[in-house]
């Protein structure tokens, strides 16, 4: 069995009197790719945000439950926040590549750490891009201006610049969505060379990526988690019929 990265233990989320997530309680594998899928509306964003303590931000809401992160409660009011974004990076479905070049984009976080020097920059330049799998592609153009990427080159440096930190999770949603089909694919096989080191979770953007990444996977709907399972029995043998449905194309 894998060992637990992240329990999710009975979460209910409100924004205002709305209740987004409704008794939500599952365990995140470590170094494994998982996935939460299912309708919009169905509470999978706002949980990823909770894990990094992005909500923070959000006025108005109220969560009851507790997430766990190698067993820490990362609600403890004595758990310092920016180190935990560092330690659970996070990728947006838009790509969002900062002003400069592709070298100051990758060495942004860890020079706000004060986390490099010369020959560190090298390293971590090689090795986040490496990971994301886009050296090959930039090497010989890191001083070229990241906006003068490809979109699927972007969202692979912001899958770089999470890596720069060195975190232990990594969140993505739908990190695909406005991605063609060839970057896509070079997306997903980055993913699936992070996963040897990195414990991962995606928002996909559609059922059959949901399909191709999962190692694990859980099926949201209206705020509840219907179903957690291995990614090959819930999308080849689901428990449960609205699981199915949403699989079959009947809804959704």
């Amino acid at each position: 069995m894998p060992q637990t990265k992240i329990r999710i233990e009975h979460v209910n989320y409100y924004y205002g009197q709305t209740q987004v997530l409704k008794d939500v309680t599952l365990d995140v594998a470590e170094k494994a790719i998982t996935v939460f899928f299912g309708p919009s509306g169905g509470g999978k964003t706002t949980l990823l945000r909770l894990i990094n303590r992005l909500n923070d931000l959000v006025d108005g809401t109220t969560l009851e439950g507790n997430i766990y992160l190698d067993g820490r409660d990362i609600y403890n009011p004595e758990v310092n926040v920016p180190e935990l974004r560092r330690q659970v990076g996070m990728v947006f479905a838009l790509p969002l590549p900062l002003p400069g070049t592709i070298r100051e984009n990758v060495l942004y976080g860890p020079m706000l750490a004060n986390a490099e020097n010369g020959t560190q920059e090298d390293e971590i330049l090689f090795r986040s891009l490496n990971q994301a799998a886009l050296w090959d592609e930039v090497k010989d153009r890191l001083d070229d201006a990241a906006s003068e990427l490809s979109g699927g080159q972007q969202q692979r440096l912001c899958i770089a610049r999470s890596l720069a930190l060195e975190p232990d999770v990594l969140l993505l949603d739908e990190p695909t969505s406005g991605l063609d089909p060839i970057s896509t694919a070079k997306v997903e096989e980055s993913l699936f060379k992070l996963k040897q080191d990195y414990t991962i979770i995606v928002v996909p953007h559609s059922i059959q990526q949901a399909g191709r990444i999962a190692d694990e996977a859980a099926f949201f709907l209206m705020g509840e988690m219907v179903e957690h399972q291995s990614g090959e029995k819930i999308f080849t043998n689901p428990q449960h019929k609205q699981t199915e449905d949403y699989i079959t194309g009947r809804f959704g």
